[in-house]
């Protein structure tokens, strides 16, 4: 299963990771710069992805480099399980999904340098996140790359069969194959034939809430969270009317994921509004701090689509994140064209990120399943296609 590292938690609690409960000799953001600044130098240059930014934190007592580039990493690792649960669809097993190790280095600095505080050579947290991301971004572009894809595939138990291109030796870069195209059969849709049904946007964890209220109250803990902040539009706007008080589906792509992004609906290309942010990790126990405002001020591009059977707005919000190189609009950048569900929009290049699609209100009626996963604070394991809702036709 890609991206799935089991751990044996049954015998602790899970801790959540919080300045309040890491040991002191972990604190020092300092040199979590310089740790970040040479794993990124060193994935550029070694062929094992598991001796740099991927290593998962369950694998950190056994990587003697890293513990002596982060001094106390280990006792984290030791301590604390350093993930998340996510529910497995159909049968209600939940399994432990291992952080890597960028992600919680990227939360660790958000919790002891603090946003906008100068750390290392007048730079800030989020220049420090902001040039990381354009580096990785660089080097995973760079034609050296190719000799990490057999270990991301075997890190994340990547299934080549499902692929446009199985023969790994056809991509140039590694990143090409982190944007990889898949089969056309590979992600068959749901309820297929049913005009109002809603799909999953892309391979993800999935939360969903009938309301904004309740993904604040669940899930979503930024302090400055809401729909203008999210859409970059002012709150008397028609956007921000749009989607006052609607539903929002959040469909977040960890790092082995297929990285293309779909329509979950059928309908109409709109606009696009690219608004620049900053480079945070969208990682859960990020999202779930009430002081890191993880969608709202990370960099993003908002596509609104009309959903033809009932010619209301939707709007479709790709958010990069932590080591994200870019977003990239396919089908999604022709204004005017009919989509349909399932069709492919765009796609993240290297790093883990997120979907948020907002819906009007009463719009949408969600699926039962994922309505309470959610509100337990628990994501659920989706592909491209799996039946996330159906729309509800207005009243006349």
């Amino acid at each position: 299963m890609a991206s799935i590292h089991l751990s044996n938690v049954q015998d602790k609690p899970i801790e959540v990771i919080h300045p309040s409960n890491l040991p002191p000799d972990a604190q020092d953001p300092h040199l979590t710069v310089e740790a970040l600044n040479t794993l990124v130098d060193h994935s550029a240059k070694h062929d094992d992805v598991r001796q740099s930014i991927h290593t998962p934190m369950h694998r950190l007592l056994h990587n003697n480099m890293i513990q002596k580039l982060i001094p106390g990493i280990e006792k984290l690792a030791s301590d604390y399980h350093v993930g998340n649960f996510v529910m497995v669809r159909g049968t209600g097993e939940k399994f432990f999904e291992s952080m890597p190790l960028y992600p919680r280095l990227g939360m660790h600095l958000l919790f002891y340098g603090g946003t906008q505080i100068k750390l290392l050579h007048n730079q800030s947290v989020e220049s420090v996140l902001k040039d990381l991301s354009v580096r990785q971004g660089k080097a995973y572009s760079s034609p050296e790359s190719v000799k990490s894809i057999p270990s991301f595939i075997e890190t994340y138990s990547i299934q080549v069969d499902d692929l446009e291109e199985p023969d790994i030796t056809k991509y140039k870069t590694f990143n090409e194959f982190f944007y990889r195209k898949l089969k056309a059969d590979a992600r068959p849709l749901q309820n297929p034939d049913d005009p109002l049904a809603i799909s999953s946007a892309a391979d993800c964890r999935l939360t969903v809430y009938s309301t904004i209220d309740l993904a604040k109250q669940f899930w979503v803990k930024g302090n400055n969270f809401t729909i203008p902040n999210l859409l970059g539009v002012s709150p008397d706007s028609e956007q921000a009317k749009w989607f006052a008080d609607g539903g929002l589906a959040s469909f977040r792509l960890a790092p082995a994921d297929y990285h293309r992004f779909h329509s979950p609906i059928e309908g109409v290309v709109g606009e696009i509004k690219d608004i620049p942010g900053q480079y945070y990790t969208v990682n859960p126990q990020a999202v779930n701090e009430s002081g890191f405002n993880v969608f709202t001020e990370n960099k993003r591009s908002v596509l609104y689509l009309t959903h033809t059977p009932t010619k209301l707005p939707i709007a479709f919000v790709a958010i990069g994140a932590m080591l994200v190189g870019s977003i990239e609009w396919t089908k999604g950048s022709e204004k005017g064209a009919i989509v349909k569900r399932g069709e492919e929009l765009g796609y993240f290049a290297y790093g883990g990120s997120t979907v948020i699609v907002l819906f009007p209100k009463g719009l949408v009626e969600f699926d039962e399943d994922l309505v309470k996963s959610s509100k337990e604070g628990v994501e659920t394991l989706m592909k491209v296609g799996y039946s996330v809702g159906k729309a509800v036709v207005p009243s006349a």
